[in-house]
């Protein structure tokens, strides 16, 4: 049985704004261990579920998903965002 976890995608570190942060993912938590290919050296696997990203509107909508398929899945919590606010001056000390 497949089992997946779904999480609130964070905000990239080259990103300055919030821009699709809002969305829930599914993703499948791999079924084998990833291999290197013995002709490229590149690291691979047979696990196609792998290569799957569900995107969704809210929490609600991806477990609803989740459960309507069968599939065994963690809810991964957003963390907190802690802001770090400082003067300008402050690079200076």
């Amino acid at each position: 049985m497949a089992k997946a976890r779904i999480f609130q995608r964070p905000k990239n570190a080259m990103q300055s704004g919030r821009a699709r942060t809002d969305r829930w993912t599914l993703e499948f938590e791999p079924a084998e261990a990833k291999r290197p290919d013995p002709l490229t050296g590149w690291a691979g696997s047979g696990d196609t579920n792998e290569q799957v990203r569900l995107g969704f509107a809210t929490a609600e909508d991806a477990i609803a998903y989740a459960e309507k398929v069968g599939l065994a899945f963690e809810v991964v919590p957003t963390p907190t965002r802690t802001l770090k606010i400082q003067t300008y001056a402050d690079n200076f000390r």
